[in-house]
């Protein structure tokens, strides 16, 4: 049998790993306790839902170009200018609806 190269030498550093130790490996749910695995499964499931939740309603990205005078104003009133700007815009559709 092949006696193997140890992975930590005298002082302590772990070598470079080769193709020959990672076709070695095993996957975790063989090697694990099953809570332990079953643990980090849900760990894993619980970060993917992590941060801003999906919108229901998403809004399409589009370039747009429009006077310095109307960004400024916008900008000027702080964090969360595009979301007012599109408010402001909503407004005005609904109060400028053209029958068809």
């Amino acid at each position: 049998m092949n006696a193997r190269k140890p992975l930590i030498d005298d002082d302590g550093e772990v070598r470079e790993l080769t193709a020959e130790d990672m076709a070695l490996f095993k996957p975790a749910a063989e090697v694990l306790p099953p809570a332990l695995y079953a643990g980090l499964l849900e760990m894993n499931r619980q970060a993917k839902l992590r941060g801003r939740p999906k919108a229901a309603v998403t809004k399409e990205r589009v370039t747009l170009r429009l006077s310095p005078e109307v960004v400024r104003a916008f900008r000027a009133t702080g964090k969360g200018w595009q979301g007012r700007m599109d408010a402001a815009l909503c407004e005005w559709v609904k109060t400028h609806q053209q029958s068809t």
